[in-house]
Formats: C-alpha cells, structure tokens, sequence
C-alpha cells in the first residue's frame, strides 16, 4: 500500500515542560492518543486504539522539543518501510506561542480522514492540559 504524510500544527496554550510528557510517555498518551499504551521492558510500545494492538519504537527524541515513534509489525521483521508519527513542539519566535506539529506517515487514512481524526485527538489533548 501507498504511504502518505500528514502534516499539521496546532496551536497550544501550555509549556514545553508540561506538554512533552503527553506526547512521549506510556501514561501520557495512553490520556489523550489511544485506549491504552503501555511499555514493556525493550522499550517497545504497545498502542492499541480501534480495537487493535499497534507496536512501536521511539527512534528520535529531545526533551520537551521533538519525539518520534516508528510502528513496526513484530510478525514481519523484514519490512523496512515503517509508519510513524512524529510530534515536534515549536514556537512563534514573535509571539511566544507554542505549535505541536504532527508529523503522521502512515497507509491508513486520506488527509481528509487523517485531518479529522488528529483535530479530535488534539482537541482532547488540550482539554486534559488545559490548553
């Protein structure tokens, strides 16, 4: 299947500090992105949403700047072209506002799917920080 990349940025009023841990921890994301995260001792994510388990790595990360979580089916050791989704927090020199950017590559959904979906899961974020 073709892969597609989804980029958005949303607005969010909060800190780096205080928002990271929702985009880089089980707990966090287990919140506001899926019915439930957990890690297991390889540092192996367990995402499940839909009714389904989904496996992850975090490949990239800098704290309180940028995560990057690579999906991969534990079934197919040999597929190289993996979906992932990276969240990047940046801000407005000018202003001071803080973006969360959503990086999503993935063969699931059309941007217009995707677009929905990721409007929903961060308005969700938001409304658990309050921002």
């Amino acid at each position: 299947m073709v892969k597609n990349k989804f980029v958005a940025d949303y607005q969010i009023n909060t800190s780096r500090k205080i928002l990271f841990p929702y985009l880089s921890t089980a707990s966090g994301l287990s919140e506001w992105y899926a019915d439930d995260v957990s890690i297991n001792e390889d540092k192996t994510y367990k995402i499940n949403y839909d009714g389904e388990d989904h496996f992850a790595r975090i490949v990239a990360m800098r704290t309180n700047y940028h995560v990057k979580f690579d999906f991969f089916d534990p079934n197919n050791p040999d597929e190289t072209d993996h979906s992932y989704i990276e969240f990047k927090i940046e801000e407005n020199e000018l202003t001071q506002t803080l973006f969360l950017k959503v990086i999503d590559y993935s063969d699931s959904y059309d941007d217009e799917e995707l677009e929905s979906i990721w409007e929903n899961l961060v308005a969700n974020l938001k409304e658990i920080i309050g921002g």
